[in-house]
């Protein structure tokens, strides 16, 4: 092996950082170095230090001027065995971004804005308005943490409160965790059924759509239906996730039971039989919290 001596003088000469000496003493002196050796002084010897140089040099040198190879790590001085060695953790702000592409891969927006991928829980204001859907929210995702067999909520209010802007923060929550979220806008969805007519991949949409981990549904009942959206896409959906006890959340303008009446008329027919069927799926996949407050949208 090299001495040690001669591995810091071509470190030394080939960087042009002037003495040896007076390099050591500055390693040693540097904060995170001496309160590492601080820290472990009942474990640390001059010889562990002595051998140690070519790795102490590495962790200093990459605080002065990180390596951009590391870019998203940073060193960290650890025992091992009886050497002071160095290793690479992510830093806080990789470890941030890494959380937020992971959200977004498991979260789907479907004709919604790109902006709901940035929306937090935590960063939500609680109102009167809101604090009873943010509290059941709360206490959904105790519970989903345990078993994500859970009956979802139904966020009914005026436009302008909020209802997908919570719904939002909810989903990035549990795409957070690694859940696969779908989050579609109703009536865009509904409208643009046909598009999968033309390469026969409505049924493998409605699939999906059917057995994600957590489905949201928004702004139901403001689409316009046929008998055949209502009963073989809609209907289908629900009845696939009231099979499987899949977690599933709407927002609407309309309450329960307007909702129903917006089922029963459909063009040029009114079943209110077939809309009793699909409302007892949704009453089974949520329970209803209304949501109020100020017109947000005109802030």
């Amino acid at each position: 092996m090299q001495p040690i001596g001669d591995v810091i003088n071509k470190i030394v000469k080939k960087r042009n950082l002037g003495d040896q000496g007076e390099l050591q003493t500055e390693i040693l002196h540097n904060p995170a170095v001496r309160d590492f050796l601080i820290k472990n002084k009942n474990k640390i010897d001059k010889n562990m230090v002595k051998t140690s140089m070519p790795n102490l040099f590495e962790f200093y040198s990459q605080l002065q001027d990180p390596n951009k190879v590391m870019a998203g790590y940073e060193p960290e001085l650890f025992l091992n065995g009886k050497v002071i060695d160095v290793r690479y953790r992510p830093t806080a702000e990789k470890i941030e971004a890494d959380m937020e592409k992971n959200t977004k891969a498991h979260l789907q927006l479907i004709d919604l804005p790109e902006r709901l991928h940035d929306v937090r829980l935590s960063e939500i204001e609680i109102d009167k308005g809101r604090k009873e859907a943010l509290t059941q929210i709360g206490e959904f995702l105790k519970k989903y943490s345990k078993n994500p067999h859970q009956q979802g909520l139904y966020l009914s209010g005026d436009f302008g409160r909020g209802k997908t802007y919570i719904l939002a923060g909810l989903a990035n929550q549990v795409a957070q965790s690694g859940k696969n979220v779908i989050f579609l806008h109703v009536p865009t969805f509904i409208a643009g059924l046909s598009s999968h007519f033309e390469d026969n991949s409505l049924q493998a949409e409605i699939k999906r759509v059917a057995e994600c981990d957590l489905l949201i549904l928004d702004d139901i009942g403001a689409e316009t239906l046929s008998p055949w959206s209502r009963d073989d896409v809609l209907g289908v959906i629900l009845q696939a996730r009231m099979d499987n006890v899949l977690p599933t959340f709407f927002s609407s303008n309309l309450d329960m039971e307007a909702l129903e009446e917006h089922f029963a008329e459909t063009k040029n027919s009114l079943d209110k039989v077939k809309a009793a069927r699909i409302m007892q799926r949704i009453r089974f996949l949520a329970r209803e919290v209304i949501v109020s407050g100020p017109n947000r949208r005109k802030i």
